[in-house]
């Protein structure tokens, strides 16, 4: 798993990398005690080389990980980056490959009808065969490594499996639920509790909400599957607002998330 120890990782580590029919290893830019790392940039070919021999599936989430990245540094992290990876996993005969997308692939149509999407009854789905609509140079950079994941998949041997996730709203442990971003701007002193900019992130976050938990099952299934060979899956819990669609994940690898937003009336005590 490269980019091992960020949000999305340590949801996966906490979840699945203790289970039996798994060896997780881990690559990242820095160490961490708890865990044996081999520590490399994605952007350094012959640094990460030689950690994907022997590996039957890659995780990949290094990258440059927030919107509002410049050029140069989704360009470094995320296009230049994610070639290394697959060009290790091609020659080291990696079979599977997990990619960490987001839903900012797809960002405009949040930007163009919110905040009334954020309703449970807004009438709009972005499913896998949606346009691809980039709301920033972060989400065209992801939108270029899903196309370069697809042509390595239908050109070369290895990776035979390729695995586009389009993560929604993953949160570190303490703000994993609907009123997590809200609770978090709370916490920082950025609006009060039942205030306007309060309620519209409850709102957001109640259709976007990637609980934990979900999103390490959809990283399992993705793992168990072997009939993929090209495909992109919506990361997102079973909200009734959500906007994204999960019935393909359904339906292709069996994804049956636990989670929905809308059952949340409070932040836990």
């Amino acid at each position: 798993m490269t980019g091992a120890f960020g949000r999305v990782g340590h949801a996966i580590i906490d979840h699945i990398a203790d289970h039996d029919e798994y060896e997780f290893s881990y690559l990242n830019r820095s160490d961490r005690d708890a865990y044996e790392t081999v520590v490399a940039d994605v952007n350094d070919y012959e640094a990460i080389r030689p950690a994907f021999d022997g590996q039957d599936a890659v995780i990949h989430l290094a990258g440059y990980p927030e919107p509002d990245g410049t050029w140069e540094e989704v360009l470094k992290s995320n296009i230049i980056g994610m070639y290394n990876t697959l060009e290790a996993a091609r020659d080291a005969g990696v079979e599977s490959f997990i990619f960490g997308s987001t839903n900012h692939v797809v960002g405009m149509y949040e930007v163009d009808n919110a905040p009334d999407i954020y309703d449970p009854d807004f009438d709009l789905t972005v499913d896998h065969t949606s346009p691809v609509r980039p709301d920033s140079y972060y989400g065209s950079s992801k939108a270029f490594d899903e196309a370069i994941g697809r042509f390595y998949v239908e050109n070369f041997e290895y990776p035979e499996r390729f695995y586009a996730l389009r993560i929604c709203s993953v949160r570190h442990q303490e703000y994993d639920h609907p009123y997590g971003d809200a609770e978090h701007g709370v916490d920082n002193g950025k609006w009060e509790r039942g205030s306007e900019k309060y309620d519209e992130m409850v709102d957001r976050m109640k259709a976007m909400w990637h609980s934990r938990r979900d999103l390490a099952q959809l990283i399992e299934c993705c793992l168990e599957d072997d009939t993929v060979e090209f495909d992109i899956f919506n990361g997102v819990s079973d909200n009734d607002g959500r906007w994204f669609d999960i019935e393909h994940a359904r339906e292709v690898l069996g994804y049956e998330p636990q989670d929905n937003g809308n059952e949340w009336s409070e932040p836990p005590r």
